[in-house]
This record gives C-alpha cells, structure tokens and sequence, in this order.
C-alpha cells in the first residue's frame, strides 16, 4: 500500500477529484466482472490489484484509513448469520 500511496503523490493523484477517482474504481470493476465471466484468471488477478490500486488511491484522496474502513466492515459483518442461496450469502434479515 506505501509504494501505492508513493506512486500517487509522485503523479499528484493524491490531489486529484474523488469522484474521478471512484469513475476508475468502477472501471476496475467492471474489468474484473469480465475476467471473471470469461473465467480468465491472468485478467482477474490483474483487474483485481488494478481495483485494489484504485481504491487505496481513494482513501487517499478523501483522507480515510482504508485499513480502519476494513475494521469497520468486518466489524459489521463477523457476526452476521445467513445462507447460501445459488451460489450467493443472504444475510438473515433478508432471508
């Protein structure tokens, strides 16, 4: 994540607009949806750290620890209680 944050600060992308950041996030995304369609696992294991690389960028950007965001959602989830439905996780209050 350092080298990820250094390389943003050395482009000045640190610096630059949230919401054109989160535009790449999703474009991340949507190369990751790809690969994993086309059950291609170079692709996918590149769109992911692509993703990855976007996101890390984001939080620096909008001043958030990203590793304290993990915590949080984790915190959120861990005790969450649910079932598999084709494939899927469907929490309990959905169910």
């Amino acid at each position: 994540m350092e080298l990820v944050e250094e390389w943003s600060v050395d482009r000045e992308l640190n610096v630059a607009e949230p919401s054109k950041q989160f535009l790449k996030v999703t474009e991340e995304v949507g190369e990751l949806s790809a690969a994993l369609a086309r059950n291609n696992r170079e692709d996918f294991i590149d769109a992911l750290g692509d993703t990855l690389v976007t996101l890390i960028i984001l939080s620096q950007q909008t001043n958030t620890d990203i590793t304290e965001a993990l915590r949080v959602a984790y915190k959120e989830i861990k005790d969450r209680t649910g079932e598999m439905q084709d494939g899927v996780f469907i929490k309990s209050e959905d169910l």
